[in-house]
C-alpha cells in the first residue's frame, strides 16, 4: 500500500555526516528514516562492525598508523583484485583505536569537517544506539534496522561466517522475532538461502545488473533490493507479481548521481533535484528506497502520500462530506 512506502537512510545520514558512524545514524533517525542501513563485515576476533567494504583504506585513517603499514596488501574478493587494509587483518581493539573519514571527499567536502571524530561503530554498538532512540519515543514505532551481509562467500572461506553472528546481534536486542522491524541484504543469493533456513525475518536480494528469474528470488526472499536502472514499471510491476517487495538504490542529492535534467548548475557536488528523482520512482509504484539525505526522503515521500493516497481510500464519511458511501 501507499502509505507503507519505506524511507531507509543509507549508511546513515551519509550525505551529511561520515557513513557509517553512530553520527550519521543517529542523524537519520532524528531526520525520520524508516529504517538505518549497515554495511557489516567482520574482524579478525569475529565481531561485526559497520563499513562499506572490508577494506577499510579509504574509510578509516588507518594509512596513518605506522603500526598497521605492513597490513597492507593485496588479495582478490569475490573476483576483484583488491590493495589495502583488511578488517580480517585487524582485531576490535585495533579497529576502535581507528577513526572514519569521508569515503567522498571531493564531493562532500562537508562532510570532511568530521574526519578523524568518529570511531568505527559494531553492530551492537548500532543496535544500542536504536534501542535508546526507541526509548526515548515511545509512542512511535520501532526504528527499522536493514543490515547488509558483505562478502559473505569470502568470510566464511576464512573462517568468519556471518549469518548467525547477524542474528545473534538482532536477537540480543529483541529484533530477531518474526515481524520486527528488520530486513537483511545481500548480493549473494547463497548467503540469503541459508538465511532462509534459519530466520523468518524478511530477506532481501540485492541486484545491480538484471532482475532474473524473479519466481525463483521469490522462493527464499521477500523482497528485492534493485538500482535505478532495474526499477522501470515493467520490472517493478514483475516484481510485485512474484510477491516480491520493491526497494530502490540508491538515491543522492549531489549531480554527480542525478539525471541532467534535474541537476542544478555547478560543479559535481552541487545538490540537484533530489525530490524529483525519488518522485519518479515512487510513481512507479516502488515500496521503499535508500537515501543518502533521508529528510529529503521523507519530505518527498510524505508529500507524494499526501497527494495520492485520498485516490486510495474508502469512501466514507471521514473523507467525504454527507451520507456514509460504501467503498471497494
Amino acid at each position: 500500500m501507499t502509505k507503507n512506502i519505506i524511507v531507509i537512510a543509507h549508511r546513515g545520514a551519509s550525505g551529511e555526516r561520515p557513513e557509517h558512524t553512530l553520527a550519521s545514524y543517529r542523524l537519520a533517525i532524528e531526520q525520520g528514516a524508516d529504517y538505518i542501513e549497515p554495511d557489516l563485515v567482520m574482524t579478525r576476533d569475529g565481531v561485526l562492525i559497520a563499513r562499506h567494504e572490508n577494506e577499510i583504506g579509504g574509510t578509516t585513517d588507518v594509512a596513518r598508523h605506522s603500526e598497521f603499514a605492513a597490513r597492507l596488501r593485496t588479495q582478490t574478493i569475490d573476483g576483484e583484485i583488491m590493495t589495502g587494509w583488511f578488517t580480517e587483518d585487524f582485531t576490535l581493539a585495533e579497529i576502535k583505536s581507528l577513526r572514519a573519514h569521508e569515503r567522498l571527499p571531493d564531493l562532500r567536502p562537508g562532510n570532511c569537517a568530521f574526519d578523524g571524530q568518529y570511531p568505527v561503530p559494531t553492530f551492537d554498538d548500532i543496535m544500542q544506539l536504536v534501542i535508546e532512540a526507541n526509548r526515548a519515543r515511545p509512542s512511535a514505532k520501532r526504528i527499522g534496522v536493514y543490515p547488509e551481509t558483505k562478502h559473505p562467500a569470502h568470510f566464511a572461506g576464512i573462517g568468519l561466517p556471518q549469518e548467525q553472528a547477524v542474528l545473534d546481534v538482532l536477537e540480543r536486542y529483541d529484533y530477531a522475532a518474526e515481524g520486527s522491524p528488520v530486513f537483511i541484504q545481500s548480493f549473494d543469493p547463497v548467503n540469503l538461502r541459508q538465511l532462509r533456513a534459519m530466520t523468518r525475518l524478511p530477506l532481501v536480494q540485492l541486484l545491480e545488473h538484471e532482475l532474473g528469474d524473479v519466481r525463483e528470488i521469490a522462493s527464499y526472499a521477500d523482497a528485492l533490493g534493485i538500482a535505478k536502472s532495474l526499477a522501470d514499471p515493467a520490472g517493478v510491476g514483475a516484481a510485485h507479481a512474484a510477491g516480491l517487495r520493491v526497494h530502490v538504490w540508491t538515491f543522492r542529492a549531489e549531480n554527480e548521481f542525478l539525471p541532467d535534467e534535474l541537476k542544478a548548475r555547478g560543479p559535481p557536488g552541487q545538490h540537484g533535484d533530489l525530490e524529483a528523482e525519488i518522485r519518479r520512482f515512487l510513481e512507479r509504484g516502488i515500496d521503499g528506497f535508500f537515501t543518502d539525505f533521508p529528510a529529503i526522503g521523507v519530505r518527498a515521500r510524505d508529500a507524494y502520500i499526501s497527494a495520492v493516497q485520498p485516490l486510495h481510500q474508502p469512501l466514507t464519511d471521514t473523507n467525504l462530506p454527507g451520507k456514509r458511501l460504501q467503498g471497494r
